[in-house]
């Protein structure tokens, strides 16, 4: 029997800034306007983040050592679709359902996390990530109402 481990809230450190992306790119395409726009250096994980059996994301990160933070860059859709079966009118059919990191979001495209302790300046990040082409919408998501922020322990 494999153990289970609970993380304590008082373990979980939430001093992290959390922005939604709705875009039209491909991950490697964000990432790249990301490196231009806002001099980052995301670079892909070797493995993708796995929440559970069926559902894994793709994940960049860049650890800024110069202004102590750490940015992560993950798509809100997974890359892998999960079976349903349907016990009703259509149980023939198949039918496939795409996982999400963040089901309360499931318009957002991609989430940047950024975790720093400092003061940071989240409005004019977003102006840069904004005149990103294809880049429809960004906005910080209030981490104190979402329920599925433990999804964001990376």
């Amino acid at each position: 029997m494999a153990a289970i481990y609970k993380i304590n809230d008082d373990f979980y450190d939430e001093s992290f800034i959390l922005i939604a992306l709705h875009t039209t790119l491909d991950d490697y395409a964000l990432v790249y306007g990301l490196n231009q726009s806002v001099k980052a250096k995301f670079v892909r994980t070797r493995k993708d983040f796995n929440l559970d059996e069926n559902k894994s994301f793709p994940i960049f990160d860049w650890d800024d050592e110069f202004h102590d933070m750490y940015w992560v860059l993950v798509a809100n859709h997974g890359s892998e679709q999960e079976l349903i079966s349907n016990n009703d009118l259509f149980q023939n059919e198949t039918t496939f359902s795409k996982p999400r990191l963040i089901p309360e979001y499931k318009d957002v495209d991609y989430l940047l996390k950024i975790e720093t302790e400092k003061e940071f300046d989240t409005n004019s990040l977003i102006k840069n990530i904004l005149m990103l082409p294809r880049v429809m919408a960004a906005y910080e998501i209030s981490t104190e109402k979402l329920k599925s922020k433990n999804n964001l322990i990376f």
